[in-house]
């Protein structure tokens, strides 16, 4: 007969993978939003840019 306190002992153990494998799934979500809103900025940034570069060239010819 196996003692109770081993049950218990096994459960945490799931228990904690469990949460671990969920707690990796949220911050890989929070990362990848992160990173597509640098990026969306990021374009953004290159979009003004090309617009200033364009505007300085119909207004200087």
């Amino acid at each position: 007969m196996v003692p109770i306190w081993i049950y218990a002992v096994v459960a945490g153990i799931v228990i904690s993978a469990l949460m671990a494998i969920k707690t990796g799934r949220e911050e890989r979500q929070l990362e990848m939003e992160s990173i597509e809103r640098e990026g969306e900025i990021y374009l953004k940034r290159l979009e003004e840019e090309k617009e200033k570069r364009e505007d300085l060239r119909a207004t200087g010819e």
